[in-house]
């Protein structure tokens, strides 16, 4: 399966950021030296040109020149710098590779991404550019270029279970019949003032797992019902689980564990690509949400044997 990351990155922050940063190489160390079917690969920074099918020119030009305004970077909740800047752009290139190598072979990761705060035209809650809105639509565009003889767009579903609402996802996406927005996140949780996803499901403060899977269980057959999507746009976040700082949810290991192996099946079962990414995750114990993120990673790879050995792509 191939995963893609954007190196030995690390965006330098002020000490006693909450942002955990350090939580991208423990995951990378980990899945190399224990997932023997995990194929590392280098991603590419996303070009101007990408970002601006997500995101507007004034966005990328103030965002990337530094001219971007000071309540925006607190907006952000990053320092500004070349570096914030170019690590943005290697998230949003890496679900793009993964996106590419999901619709050719099934199933694909991004080590980071799941940026789902970011707006077309500003940036918020340590998100910078969106990569699952550039790399939908870079899809669909490539999707439409390599098959010119179909009349069948790509269509996408993003599946966001960060326990935040994708707002910035819903925003960019709002009128936008070819894509499914589908967030289910805690009700009083950031961000405060929620957009209209195509199917919100707001989850009351202390929801353990039974509950979060009931509701998981319908929404994705209310997806099913309303929604034929092409590919699928996963955020695995970590942070429903009951040691995140940030969650408020009390999703236990094995809880997520069965989220993961739902969505994942969902999508085996209908055979459609899947791309993932491991959007937010703050535990308290850094090496618990980094082990929610191992969990995901090896269901992930029992379903990647699945897709390899059908050949069906």
């Amino acid at each position: 399966m191939d995963v893609y990351y954007t190196g030995q990155f690390v965006l330098p922050l002020p000490e006693g950021h909450r942002f955990p940063m350090a939580k991208y190489h423990m995951l990378r160390d980990r899945l190399v030296a224990e997932y023997a079917g995990i194929e590392l690969k280098t991603a590419m920074p996303a070009s101007d040109g990408m970002l601006a099918l997500a995101h507007t020119p004034e966005y990328i030009r103030e965002l990337t020149s530094g001219s971007i305004l000071a309540c925006a970077m607190r907006e952000i909740g990053f320092p500004w710098s070349e570096a914030m800047v170019a690590r943005a752009r290697l998230s949003v290139g890496a679900t793009i590779g993964a996106c590419r190598s999901a619709l050719k072979n099934g199933l694909a990761a991004n080590i980071a991404g799941g940026t789902h705060h970011s707006y077309a035209h500003k940036g918020s809650g340590f998100c910078v550019f969106n990569d699952s809105a550039v790399a939908a639509r870079l899809m669909q565009a490539e999707w439409g270029r390599d098959r010119l003889n179909l009349h069948t767009p790509l269509k996408v579903a993003v599946i966001d279970l960060d326990v935040h609402q994708g707002n910035g996802t819903a925003s960019i996406f709002q009128d936008d019949n070819s894509v499914f927005t589908l967030s289910i996140h805690g009700a009083r949780n950031f961000p405060f003032h929620k957009e209209t996803s195509d199917l919100d499901v707001e989850l009351a403060d202390d929801c353990e797992d039974d509950a979060y899977l009931h509701a998981l269980d319908q929404a994705l057959d209310e997806l099913e019902h309303r929604f034929k999507p092409g590919l699928i746009i996963y955020l695995a976040g970590a942070d429903p689980h009951e040691g995140d700082r940030l969650g408020r949810l009390k999703l236990s290991f094995d809880g997520l564990e069965a989220r993961d192996r739902r969505v994942f099946d969902w999508a085996w079962q209908r055979r459609i690509p899947l791309a993932f990414s491991m959007a937010g995750g703050y535990g308290s114990d850094i090496h618990e949400t980094v082990q929610v993120q191992m969990n995901t990673y090896s269901v992930a790879l029992a379903y990647a044997k699945r897709w390899k050995s059908t050949k069906v792509i």
